[in-house]
């Protein structure tokens, strides 16, 4: 069957989740954080992800605002920074993150094509509106599917299910992209046709879920959906 859908993850797919932290240590007054913002940004994402896992696995949801803000907690305490007015900072500029600049074009592309697009998100609804609202996006997606309509996170297969239920499609007409290893193997195992964006030139995860393609980032994937 020929792709009809291609659905993306969105955080550190579409939009650039380092963005944040990168943008709050060119700000005066934030010479401290400066120092360490990358350290920070990189355990900002590794513990709102570890959150989710766990959640997920001990049936303990929350929404993703919630584990956003805890993770941040964490990774300022390891770097003991604990300047409320930096973290409120850094808050609201995750609510604003740009996308990748390959995004818009990419998209554009497919609609041109006629493809069905949307996010499947651990992000709540809030907060992705919040990002498909900063990078002018909302034109180019059909929707934006979260996983607080199923009160869990990914890998779960009730998240991936909710693409058939909004498209009437099945799995195999499903291009399904992210920059997540791990989410990846989860959308190959339930069906998806995958394309992995890997920025960073990372090894494929020992997982049984594998990659169908790997990319250096978004613009291939409207020739990819097409060829599929």
């Amino acid at each position: 069957m020929p792709i009809t859908t291609c659905i993306f993850d969105a955080y550190g797919t579409l939009f650039d989740v380092n963005a944040a932290a990168r943008s709050a240590a060119s700000e005066q007054g934030h010479e401290s954080f400066a120092e360490h913002w990358q350290d920070i940004a990189t355990n900002w994402r590794q513990k709102q992800l570890q959150y989710t896992w766990i959640r997920a696995i001990t049936n303990t949801h929350c929404d993703f605002w919630q584990v956003t803000k805890d993770a941040l907690d964490w990774a300022l305490e390891a770097k003991d920074l604990t300047d409320p007015h930096l973290r409120e900072r850094l808050l609201q500029l995750y609510w604003e993150l740009s996308s990748y600049p390959e995004v818009p074009t990419m998209l554009a592309e497919l609609k041109a094509k006629d493809f069905s697009t949307a996010i499947l998100s651990n992000g709540s609804p809030d907060m992705l509106q919040g990002a498909v609202n900063s990078a002018q996006l909302g034109a180019l997606l059909d929707d934006c599917l979260s996983v607080e309509t199923v009160q869990t996170f990914k890998p779960f297969d009730v998240v991936y299910d909710l693409v058939g239920k909004r498209f009437d499609c099945p799995p195999n007409e499903v291009l399904f992209v992210s920059s997540n290893g791990w989410d990846i193997a989860g959308a190959a195992q339930y069906g998806f046709h995958t394309a992995w964006v890997n920025r960073a030139s990372e090894p494929v995860d020992r997982l049984d879920g594998k990659p169908e393609h790997v990319l250096p980032d978004l613009s291939k994937i409207p020739q990819l959906a097409t060829a599929l």
